[in-house]
């Protein structure tokens, strides 16, 4: 990509550089994610305050801001310590007071001297029949009054940080801004939709005149907007054709493994799996390197539908890898992909951090010499000496932990391995574009036979005994239950159930070596003992924090309690609710929820009790977290947007995609006029990301 663009180096430079802005007011921004005089570019007002000048504030019905002009008159200093500082003004048509507390000495003599003439802006509300505008947001001369700006932005602030500063420190980045910067953007979208260049859209983002200039519809919001998805639908574009790049692998199944699996199944796949199935032939078959994800809801049978793809691996003469984000994860796949195995006749094992010295020897020997067909590993699979004979495809579980860099790193292992994420989380289609923009996807939309209902109740915590009542009954019966809770060990901060403790008041309820504990902070090999002992029947209820959201699958387990749901996300509580309706029992998912609920927890709870449809809940979890917080960077491994908003402008990111992938078509390297156009614009938005996934092959 060669050198910076030096035109945006002033941007880069250390925030400390804007005049007003000390080491530590640095500090205070950096704790708003504003780093550079970049970032304060795309912190964009989120509201706005109509100053407008008015005669007088009798007409104003408080509270409300109101900016007039008037003559100060006399000073009343506060009698007692602790009590208001007041100042009489009087405007055109009547007086009212300006209040103050724990003003400095003599400032508010200078600020404000008697029988002068002074714009005052502020909320004016009354108290005790007074009318008072307490801290005024602006005290200017008349002859400054051209300064304040008869529309004022609102920026989002931390604790020290005020608007004024804000504002000065956002005037003197955009006056850094370039404004020759050549155009990245389509000429014939930009005509079409009417938005400015970059220089005048981002000024004009930060000098609304009214409300409808903050709307993201306003075309210089939108403008910015498209911008910011542009450069992250280019990345990820680049990211796509890098993991082509180089010599690929073409690998094709003979089916015979695949028909032993089929032959052994007492089910038929669903129409999904066996075209999700085919899609994935297609892509290993072919010269270039498959980069495809395979969502589905839980139980929609994914983990069929990856091994199937893993045995084409094997047909090919090659290997295959399944990578899960923790070893319970890993060690469930192993469990469930072993029939499976045998029925083909192939060999699996795992690799894991807890294999050490001749073992964990053997098991690289044998992977190297090609002995093992299919590996189930965890991070310990990203190790240097981990060498395989010839990997062909690495299949991710749960890519929502892991970044795109990862994913490079995990196919740099082959030569050019095909990758196949897995995602057991339904994506809206605007995430999905925005998070797995460089993947082409196959989506399982139905569920195999034999999945069972669960029926979802909502109970308060007050009922609890009746809860545990309940279990008993079912537990008699031969029934297994899953009881989650949120925390490890009790809180003095939160009032929530630990499982520790909830573990120790449920074996005194029913009774020692019928209730198995497992979380995060056990040692392995008791977590291990722990779900062994609940898959064979002897643990008869699991006490567990999310250590069992995913991969955990015991049919005969098919009541779910999760203790103070309302701690949890949508996602969360839909995964732990998959964990039951495996079997052939009748399914529960008991909330129990601390009263009173909040309007958000409450609509997350409800939505859960009304549908099973992960794409439904996936759609109302969007809804109400909003695009920010569910891309974030823990989940999708690159930045969350500034000014992007997934929600209500899908159809942009739809639209910036199809520009990125049409512009790499046609200038694949970026060298054309708008192609290094586009290179400053991944530059202004997160250069490091952009250069380390063009360099990247």
């Amino acid at each position: 990509m060669g050198s910076r663009p030096e035109i945006l180096f002033p941007l880069f430079a250390e925030l400390e550089t804007l005049d007003g802005v000390g080491p530590k007011t640095a500090k205070l921004f950096a704790q708003m994610g504003i780093e550079r005089p970049r970032d304060l570019l795309f912190t964009l007002p989120y509201s706005g305050v109509n100053r407008a000048r008015r005669d007088t504030i009798r007409a104003v019905v408080p509270p409300a801001v109101v900016t007039v002009e008037g003559v100060v008159g006399g000073h009343f200093p506060p009698a007692a310590k602790g009590r208001p500082y007041r100042v009489m003004f009087r405007d055109a048509a009547t007086e009212f007071q300006l209040v103050f507390f724990h003003p400095r000495g003599d400032y508010l003599k200078r600020l404000l001297p008697t029988g002068q003439r002074r714009l005052v802006s502020g909320k004016v509300e009354i108290f005790d029949g007074i009318a008072q505008m307490v801290h005024p947001d602006h005290v200017l001369r008349p002859e400054e009054a051209g300064d304040l700006p008869l529309y004022e932005p609102v920026y989002p602030l931390t604790a020290g940080i005020t608007q004024k500063l804000v504002a000065r420190a956002v005037a003197a980045a955009l006056a850094r801004a370039p404004d020759d910067l050549a155009e990245w953007i389509d000429p014939t979208l930009k005509a079409r939709e009417g938005w400015p260049g970059w220089h005048a859209a981002v000024t004009a983002a930060h000098a609304p005149a009214s409300d409808a200039d903050l709307a993201p519809t306003a075309p210089a919001r939108q403008r910015l907007a498209y911008d910011e998805m542009f450069a992250h639908q280019l990345t990820l574009a680049l990211a796509r054709a890098a993991l082509r790049r180089g010599k690929g692998v073409a690998t094709a199944g003979t089916g015979a493994l695949q028909r032993k699996v089929l032959a052994n199944l007492d089910y038929s796949p669903t129409a999904a799996q066996t075209r999700a199935v085919a899609e994935i032939a297609t892509d290993m078959a072919a010269p270039t390197r498959m980069n495809r994800l395979l969502q589905g809801d839980v139980g929609s049978g994914k983990t069929l539908v990856a091994f199937m793809a893993l045995l084409i691996a094997v047909e090919g003469g090659g290997q295959g890898v399944m990578m899960a984000p923790t070893e319970i994860l890993a060690r469930q796949h192993l469990a469930s992909l072993e029939p499976l195995a045998r029925a083909a006749g192939v060999r699996l094992d795992i690799l894991t951090g807890r294999d050490k010295g001749g073992d964990r020897a053997a098991k690289l020997a044998d992977l190297a010499a090609g002995r093992i067909n299919i590996l189930v590993g965890t991070h310990a699979v990203f190790q240097k000496d981990v060498d395989f004979a010839d990997l062909r495809l690495a299949v991710i579980d749960e890519q929502h932990r892991f970044g795109v860099a990862q994913r490079m790193e995990l196919g740099a292992k082959g030569r050019a391995a095909d990758i196949l994420v897995m995602t057991a989380t339904p994506i809206p289609r605007s995430l999905s574009l925005a998070q797995y923009g460089d993947m082409d996807i196959s989506v399982l939309d139905e569920k195999p036979p034999g999945r069972t209902p669960v029926q979802t109740a909502l109970i308060p915590t007050s009922r609890i005994d009746e809860v545990v009542d309940h279990l008993r009954r079912a537990l008699a019966e031969g029934r297994q239950a899953y009881w989650v809770c949120p925390l490890v060990e009790e809180s003095e901060v939160l009032d929530l159930t630990a499982a520790e403790d909830r573990f120790a008041r449920l074996r005194a309820a029913l009774g020692e070596g019928v209730v198995g504990l497992v979380h995060g902070q056990m040692p392995p090999a008791d977590k291990d003992a722990a779900m062994a002992g609940f898959e064979a029947g002897r643990i008869r209820v699991l006490v567990a924090t999310t250590v069992i959201e995913v991969g955990v699958n015991v049919p005969n387990a098919s009541i779910m309690v999760i203790e103070r749901a309302e701690w949890f996300g949508l996602a969360q509580l839909h995964q732990l609710r998959g964990r039951v309706g495996r079997g052939a029992a009748a399914s529960t998912c008991l909330m129990l929820y601390q009263s009173p609920l909040g309007e958000a927890a409450a609509r997350r709870l409800k939505t859960l009790r009304d549908t099973e449809d992960g794409f439904r809940i996936a759609e109302v979890d969007l809804e109400m977290r909003g695009a920010g917080d569910v891309i974030g960077t823990a989940q999708s491994g690159l930045p969350r947007f500034r000014i992007a908003d997934l929600e209500r402008q899908a159809a942009l990111m739809a639209v910036a995609q199809s520009d990125a992938r049409a512009l790499l078509a046609i200038d694949p390297a970026l060298e054309g006029a708008r192609g290094q156009a586009a290179r400053v614009l991944l530059w202004l938005m997160d250069q490091d990301r952009a250069i380390r996934l063009i360099n990247v092959g």
